[in-house]
C-alpha cells in the first residue's frame, strides 16, 4: 500500500530544534520527526505544495516567508487557539500534532504573515519603547531623590526639566555627592532624549515616504507614532473586514460573560497588541482635549466626552472612553485599504 502524501505539516518551533508532525488528507499522522531549522527548510523544499502550520511566535514569520517562497500555504495561529487541540500531557510531538490539527479547522483565526519591512518597523518601535521606559524610570528616580530632601518637582517632563535646571543652578540643601549624582542623571536624561528623538525622526521620515502612513497620520489622534505602529502590526488591514474587527483585535471592545440568554458586557477585553492599544488610547485622549470641531479634534465621536459637557454630570470612565476609541478605529481600515 502506497504511503499517503502529506497534506498538512505542523511545526512546533524551538530555538535550535523543531518537532514536525505530518497529516494526510484524512487527518491521520503519517510523519513524526525532530529536526533543526536548517534541516527543516531543506526538508520542506523537497515536499509537494502543502499547508505548513506554526504558532505565531519569534522566528515564525521568517520561516513562514521562506516556506511561502517554496510554494507552500503558510498558516500562523495564536498559541491560545492551538492549546485546546493538545491531547493528554504536553510534549513537543503532541504540540506539533495539535498545530497541524488546528490548522485544518475551517473556523480557525489565522495570523497574517508579516513582511520583513513590517518586522523592521516593529523592532524600531520596540527599541523606542525601551528607551521611553528607561527615561520614565530615570525621571521617577530623580523625583524620589529630591523628595527625600524636601524638594518637590512639578508634574510633566518639560516643567520638571526647567525646575531642575533652576534648582541645580542655585543652592540646593543636598550634599556634593548627591549633586554630582543629579548631574549624572540629568546628563543621562538628555542622552535618552537625543536617542528617542533620533527614532522619532526616523519614524517621521518613514511616514513621509509611505502613502498609507501619510493617510493614517491625517486621522485625529493618530500621528506619526500610531501610523507607523499600525502599519507594523496590521499591514494593509486586509485581514479585517471592518473597523470593529480591528477594534476587537486590539482589545477595545467589551468583554462578554453571557449565560442563560442574558447578555452581560464588562470592561474592554484588553486582548491583542498592548503597545498599539495604549498608543491609540493616548492618541484619543490627546484629540479629545481639543475643542469640538477644531482641526485636530473629534466632532460626533467626542459628543458627551468633552470637558464642557461634564458640568451637569460626572466625567465618563475610561471604559466609556475606550468604547468611543473603538468607534474611532473605524476609519483606519478605510485609510489602510485606499
Amino acid at each position: 500500500m502506497a504511503k499517503e502524501p502529506i497534506a498538512v505539516i505542523g511545526i512546533d518551533l524551538g530555538k535550535n530544534s523543531c518537532s514536525v508532525a505530518g497529516l494526510d488528507m484524512n487527518g491521520a499522522v503519517v510523519l513524526r520527526r525532530r529536526m533543526t531549522r536548517e534541516t527543516l527548510v531543506a526538508f520542506a523544499s523537497k515536499l509537494p505544495a502543502c499547508i505548513v502550520a506554526m504558532e505565531a511566535c519569534c522566528g515564525a514569520h521568517f520561516l513562514g516567508r521562506t516556506f511561502a517562497a517554496q510554494g507552500h500555504t503558510v498558516r500562523l495561529m495564536s498559541p491560545e487557539y492551538v492549546q485546546p487541540y493538545v491531547k493528554s500531557q504536553k510534549t513537543d510531538d503532541r504540540d506539533a500534532e495539535a498545530i497541524a490539527e488546528a490548522a485544518t479547522r475551517p473556523t480557525m483565526r489565522l495570523v497574517t504573515l508579516k513582511s520583513e519591512a513590517q518586522l523592521d518597523l516593529q523592532v524600531l518601535h520596540r527599541a523606542r519603547e525601551r528607551l521611553v521606559t528607561a527615561r520614565t524610570r530615570l525621571i521617577n528616580q530623580l523625583r524620589a531623590v529630591l523628595l527625600e530632601r524636601g524638594v518637590i518637582l512639578p508634574k510633566r517632563r518639560a516643567p520638571l526639566r526647567h525646575r531642575l535646571h533652576e534648582l541645580m543652578a542655585g543652592e540646593l540643601p543636598i550634599s556634593p555627592r548627591v549633586m554630582r549624582l543629579l548631574q549624572d542623571l540629568r546628563d543621562e536624561w538628555a542622552s535618552l532624549d537625543d536617542r528617542i528623538g533620533a527614532y522619532d525622526d526616523e519614524l517621521a521620515a518613514m511616514t513621509r515616504e509611505n502613502q498609507q502612513a501619510r493617510q493614517l497620520a491625517t486621522i485625529p489622534g493618530i500621528g506619526v507614532i500610531n501610523a507607523t505602529a499600525l502599519l507594523a502590526a496590521v499591514g494593509d488591514g486586509s485581514a479585517f473586514a471592518k473597523g470593529r474587527d480591528l477594534a476587537a483585535w486590539l482589545g477595545l471592545t467589551p468583554r462578554q460573560h453571557s449565560t442563560g440568554g442574558r447578555t452581560k458586557l464588562l470592561g474592554i477585553s484588553k486582548r491583542g497588541n498592548k503597545y498599539l492599544r495604549t498608543q491609540l488610547i493616548h492618541g484619543a485622549r490627546a484629540a479629545l482635549t481639543h475643542p469640538r470641531g477644531s482641526a485636530h479634534g473629534y466632532t460626533n465621536c467626542s459628543r458627551g466626552l468633552t470637558p464642557t459637557s461634564w458640568s451637569s454630570r460626572s466625567p465618563p470612565s475610561w471604559h466609556a472612553l475606550s468604547g468611543r476609541c473603538c468607534v474611532t478605529v473605524a476609519p483606519l481600515n478605510t485609510k489602510l485599504l485606499q
